[in-house]
């Protein structure tokens, strides 16, 4: 397991207690349970195979766009072999969604999820916000991942809608993290019971890189 960079630490006058974990066991995703975590980041490499198969997605000529709803199992892993570029070489990474759609379900003790595999060439979000609703998992497969901030670094008035009379979201710029390919991050929303106030603020990669992103998010439910 190659050995991961600690993040840099945040201005003293914007040190705070962590809401987030992160590692690079499986037992990292239930702490998002814990009432003060908001994030919960389960560091992974990528196999050659399944980058394979992640690379095979990137087709300018047929964006690939997957949306899916249901008990996660056999149909879900039929339907992406059916929806997938090259299925032939895409094997392992219809098994990685398949197992983490399974997780999902088995982590919120939902019969189904939703699920949305998506190539993007430029920033689907890219204004800082949080998600009105309980729970999503984000993994980026390839290029850019999502960025987030420490609620220390976070000013909610800015939040919401943008407007000329709100103040900037983001208290110090060189708080701003951001999540790397093959993690797979489970975000707290203002939807979950008890964190309306609290919802993980995180965006899209900022600026245009040049680089397509094969993005999957998941939802219980």
């Amino acid at each position: 397991m190659p050995m991961i960079a600690a993040a840099p630490p945040l201005p003293d006058d914007l040190d705070a207690p962590p809401h987030w974990v992160e590692g690079g066991g499986i037992e990292v995703l239930p702490r998002i349970f814990e009432d003060p975590i908001t994030l919960a980041v389960l560091r992974r490499p990528l196999s050659s195979d399944l980058l394979a198969g992640a690379m095979a997605q990137i087709r300018p000529e047929r964006p690939l766009s997957f949306s899916w709803r249901g008990a996660p199992g056999e149909a879900l892993r039929a339907d992406l072999l059916k929806a997938l570029h090259a299925p032939g070489i895409s094997s392992s990474l219809v098994e990685d969604i398949a197992t983490l759609a399974e997780a999902m379900a088995f982590l919120f003790d939902s019969d189904s999820v939703g699920l949305r595999l998506r190539v993007l060439d430029a920033p689907m979000c890219p204004r800082f916000h949080c998600d009105n609703l309980p729970v999503r998992l984000v993994t980026t497969y390839l290029g850019p991942a999502s960025e987030w901030l420490p609620e220390a670094a976070v000013n909610r008035a800015g939040l919401g809608a943008p407007r000329p009379d709100k103040p900037p979201i983001v208290r110090e710029p060189s708080a701003i993290r951001r999540l790397e390919a093959g993690d797979v991050a489970l975000f707290k929303g203002s939807g979950w019971i008890g964190n309306e106030t609290r919802g993980q603020v995180h965006r899209s990669p900022a600026g245009d890189t040049g680089q397509p992103r094969l993005l999957l998010t998941i939802d219980p439910g």
